[in-house]
């Protein structure tokens, strides 16, 4: 047998999905294509991209991919065609920008001459998990790292739903095309475009993944509240008996980092839908950041990032391809996408049923909110408008004193309607099924100018365990004289001193005007809802006083 495997030369893997069908390219406009592959397997996607120069391996048999010049979504270069019917719905404005009919022609026509004759890598899925609603999706993608990009994340069909797709929506990915600017309308070389009438996304001159996930998510928030379905940008998780909760927060926040809990199952990490049976996650993965990354930190996050997942600009050492997540010459905003099924204690399905708290999630960088405290139904909504977080000072050039950031239904970028009709049905959901909504600070815990410590992870989960345990249902609160928060006296773990925000100052004179500064800050932005929201709504806001 020895000899006669002398000489043997090993074959390369059979590319089953390597074909010169078009497999229906063809009809969208896209002609004379090179070789068209469709929903290959992970192991080839990846084999394909190293081979293609794309990414290599890191030891954990993660690819290590890096994006270039755009490390992060660019919100400011996101166009929607301006045409009917879809023009009458759409929230015009800084988030959603118009494009012409004629310049999307012009960006379209380019693009596809610009990927005649280039290889494509076509990915057939859903976005959605709820059978009622999942959207039949197609992505094509002229890099084999984008396409697995999209199998770790989207719903991915089986065999004989594969047979039978029938596409809804299309996204063309060309993050290597720079053939489109100003003369097209846009603002720069790089560009997400949507067409709801053509069925079709263009996303080009950028190399972050990511863009197509967000494109993606925008469709849903179009057309889902049409069908009353509730789209979010959260995560969600469901504890032994099948209780659910959902974490809203902005990036930083701690979303995916706490919705990872090794006593409470995984539905997903990012957007989901909640509809007359409960949520349903919109993807099959997860998208988390790995900045500081450590097993100890986040273990269920750490085990994940193994074969079949991407890291993305994170920092690999040249030599010995060590990881350090803590390096971040690339970008703040590393990444790690995985199947949701590398967390243990998944639900496969995606779908939970109504949940029973919702927690808002923000970074104070102020240090005046307390670590957890209980909203109203008329609160929820005015948080829920407003989508507070915070940057602290140091984090980028030019900050130097705590900066409030708000977006609103934590999610701004990625919402079609105006934001009153997602508050809206956030209000009808949380009434209907009696969710308690909860108000949580992961940011500082101090006065900024002492440079406090942040809330500890520790801290906010053995709050959080409490509240989904119902251990705070009954514990005496205290109410915040300015943002009007029910803070709870004592909790199980925490020491009573660490639950009211102003212990933590040496001068409360100093804490009561930083508070006051932030209340201002959300009333100057909340202004713009005060005419499509109820007097109560406006109530429920802090009090920014003199």
């Amino acid at each position: 047998m020895a000899k006669a495997a002398r000489g043997r030369k090993s074959k390369a893997p059979a590319a089953s999905g390597k074909s010169d069908k078009t497999y229906g390219l063809s009809k969208l406009g896209l002609q004379n294509l090179g070789k068209v592959y469709r929903n290959l397997s992970v192991p080839l996607l990846t084999e394909m991209a190293v081979a293609r120069g794309e990414g290599y391996l890191a030891p954990n048999g993660a690819l290590v991919v890096h994006t270039g010049k755009y490390s992060g979504r660019s919100p400011k270069d996101k166009f929607t065609v301006d045409q009917n019917p879809s023009t009458r719905d759409i929230w015009w404005g800084p988030i959603n920008q118009k494009i012409s009919v004629e310049n999307w022609n012009l960006i379209f026509d380019k693009v596809s001459s610009y990927l005649q004759y280039k290889d494509v890598f076509v990915f057939d899925g859903f976005i959605g998990q709820d059978p009622r609603y999942k959207l039949p999706v197609r992505v094509i993608s002229e890099q084999a790292w984008h396409s697995l990009f999209c199998t770790t994340l989207f719903v991915r069909p089986t065999k004989e739903e594969l047979k039978k797709h029938e596409t809804q929506f299309t996204v063309i990915d060309v993050g290597r095309f720079h053939g489109a600017g100003a003369s097209e309308g846009l603002r720069k070389e790089n560009f997400t475009l949507v067409n709801f009438e053509k069925r079709l996304v263009l996303v080009g001159g950028s190399e972050y993944a990511g863009e197509m996930k967000k494109s993606a998510f925008f469709l849903m928030n179009y057309m889902l509240p049409k069908k009353n379905v509730f789209p979010m940008h959260c995560s969600a998780n469901a504890g032994e008996k099948g209780d659910t909760a959902l974490f809203f927060g902005l990036s930083g926040t701690g979303k995916t980092t706490l919705s990872a809990d090794k006593n409470r199952r995984l539905i997903g990490d990012d957007e989901h839908g909640w509809s007359d049976k409960g949520i349903f996650n919109f993807e099959a993965g997860c998208y988390a950041k790995t900045v500081d990354l450590t097993r100890e930190k986040e273990p269920q996050i750490w085990d994940a990032i193994r074969f079949g997942s991407v890291l993305e600009n994170v920092f690999v050492d040249p030599e010995t391809r060590e990881i350090d997540y803590t390096d971040t010459r690339y970008t703040e905003n590393t990444r790690a996408t995985y199947p949701v099924d590398y967390i243990d204690n998944c639900i496969i399905s995606g779908i939970g049923g109504h949940p029973k708290n919702v927690f808002f999630l923000a970074f104070d960088a102020f240090g005046v909110l307390p670590p957890i405290s209980k909203l109203t139904p008329e609160q929820a909504m005015y948080h829920f408008l407003s989508g507070y977080t915070a940057k602290v000072a140091g984090t980028e050039a030019g900050i130097d004193e705590p900066e409030a950031t708000f977006s609103t239904c934590f999610g701004a970028p990625f919402l079609a309607w105006h934001p009153n009709r997602y508050a809206e049905l956030l209000r009808e959901k949380i009434k209907k099924h009696k969710s308690q909504v909860w108000l949580v600070n992961t940011g500082l815990n101090g006065d900024p100018a002492t440079n406090p410590d942040r809330v500890s992870l520790y801290h906010t989960r053995t709050l959080l365990t409490a509240a989904l345990e119902g251990k705070l249902a009954k514990v005496p609160t205290v109410k915040d004289p300015v943002f009007g928060l029910m803070m709870p006296k004592s909790c199980p773990g925490i020491p009573s001193k660490n639950l009211i925000p102003w212990n933590a100052w040496k001068s409360k004179r100093k804490y009561d005007q930083k508070s006051r500064e932030l209340a201002g800050l959300f009333q100057k932005h909340f202004r713009q809802f005060e005419n499509r929201v109820s007097d109560e709504v406006i109530a429920a806001g802090p009090k920014a006083g003199k």
